[in-house]
């Protein structure tokens, strides 16, 4: 209660006081008794008014904040690519309600969803500078901080949902800890799902995308270094200018998940989508470490909690909403383009491998990719 801890501090303020004080007057070792009853129970020597200070402050971690900290007022200014209505952000406005309950009212969140702090790119730099403290990001946003983390990205890597959840559930804590060397809270993944290719025309063929006209994600090193590896020449955008150049024809191929593509508005400009998967996009939530440790521990422990388990459930409704993605695409006149036979499906795969072969030791460590390798043996 407040009174009692004004009443503690005033009394402790004194004790320290006269310590420092007495000791710093008799140049002597200071003893004190605690006593039990009648007997001593522990003596032990005070040599220096530092000894004093280091006693104030190990009680007050035990006492815990004070009331003025408790009531201090922490917002943290979020930002995401996904579109306010959309099931992310749904989860997202659950997540603050649930934080704000849980630290009456002293944690809130402030959101900029639909791109409107500009691309990754733009949102990282601000958070650098503080004028964000968390967001939302897929591969690209989480590669820009940490390059190693696209090992999960790689196209073609995966095969099955089992062989995903093998793996995140392996590296997890690692790129936990590697996050928070990067000065980033990692509150958990949030994957973007399996990635289609969706186009004006079908895609069959390694040739097929040759003779398209493709959107790179701007600065993407793994998408710039398959379809260099394709012989493919795409155009480099910003997430953020993909549907106004569908729009204009300057592209007629993208790439995403079936309710990224949705959300983004650019299943509406493509009239075909592949069955053959470029890769699994993964995600996260980072939360600046910076503006994190400003919280009290109590809320920290709150904030990872509830943010651990709203993420995990976010997890399975946006896998729940890529498969209900489908039905609205063929509602929607977007075709299904069979997967590519035999021969075209290993001229796909070996651009894959070629392109992790080029990326180890450079991009990403090479031990770190043998170590996610050898998960998927394992699974498979």
């Amino acid at each position: 209660p407040p009174d009692l801890w004004t009443k503690l501090m005033n009394y402790f303020k004194k004790v320290s006081l006269y310590l420092v004080n007495f000791s710093a007057a008799t140049c002597r070792p200071l003893s004190y008794q605690v006593r039990s009853g009648p007997k001593v129970i522990f003596r032990r020597a005070l040599t220096s008014p530092i000894c004093h200070v280091l006693f104030l402050a190990v009680l007050l971690t035990v006492v815990g904040p004070s009331p003025a900290q408790a009531d201090k007022k922490y917002v943290i200014k979020f930002a995401t690519l996904a579109p306010e209505g959309s099931s992310w952000m749904k989860s997202m406005h659950g997540l603050a309600e649930k934080v704000k309950k849980a630290t009456d009212g002293n944690v809130t969140f402030r959101f900029y969803p639909g791109g409107v702090s500009g691309d990754e790119k733009d949102v990282i730099r601000k958070m650098r500078i503080g004028q964000l403290h968390g967001a939302g990001f897929t591969g690209v946003g989480l590669g820009e901080i940490l390059s190693e983390v696209r090992v999960l990205d790689l196209p073609f890597l995966f095969e099955t949902d089992e062989e995903i959840q093998h793996v995140y559930k392996n590296m997890s804590d690692y790129f936990s800890g590697r996050y928070e060397e990067k000065g980033y809270v990692l509150l958990g993944w949030v994957p973007v799902g399996w990635v289609h290719f969706f186009s004006q025309r079908p895609i069959r063929s390694v040739a097929d995308l040759r003779q398209s006209k493709p959107w790179m994600w701007e600065g993407d090193p793994l998408v710039e270094q398959v379809y260099e590896e394709m012989g493919v020449q795409p155009i480099p955008l910003s997430i953020t200018d993909v549907l106004l150049s569908l729009q204009t024809g300057m592209v007629d191929t993208v790439y995403s998940s079936t309710q990224g593509a949705l959300a983004l508005q650019w299943f509406t400009k493509v009239k075909h989508v592949t069955r053959l998967r470029m890769g699994y996009a993964t995600g996260g939530v980072l939360i600046s470490k910076k503006k994190f440790d400003k919280l009290p521990e109590p809320y920290q422990a709150v904030l990872k909690k509830i943010g651990a388990e709203c993420l995990q459930e976010l997890v399975k409704i946006i896998q729940s909403d890529n498969l209900k993605a489908e039905k609205v695409l063929a509602d929607n006149d977007v075709k299904w383009v069979a997967l590519p036979d035999a021969k075209e499906m290993a001229e796909f795969h070996e651009a894959g491998a070629a392109v992790r072969k080029k990326l180890a030791g450079k991009y990403i460590p090479s031990q770190l990719l043998e170590q996610v390798l050898g998960h998927l043996a394992t699974q498979r």
